[in-house]
């Protein structure tokens, strides 16, 4: 890792918020993705004809 100097702490903390939002933001985008699925998978039984 290179030498930071006096701005090792502002870099590292905004690597750290930074990998932080990118979490949130696939965790958040896969469970509307299964929401949205599971939603459309219900419409789907409902218009389905039985058989």
């Amino acid at each position: 890792m290179p030498d930071l100097g006096k701005y090792a702490d502002a870099v590292l903390s905004a690597y750290g918020v930074s990998i932080f939002l990118l979490l949130l933001l696939v965790i958040f985008t896969l469970r509307k993705g299964r929401t949205a699925r599971d939603a459309l998978q219900s419409i789907e039984k409902r218009i389905k004809p039985n058989g």
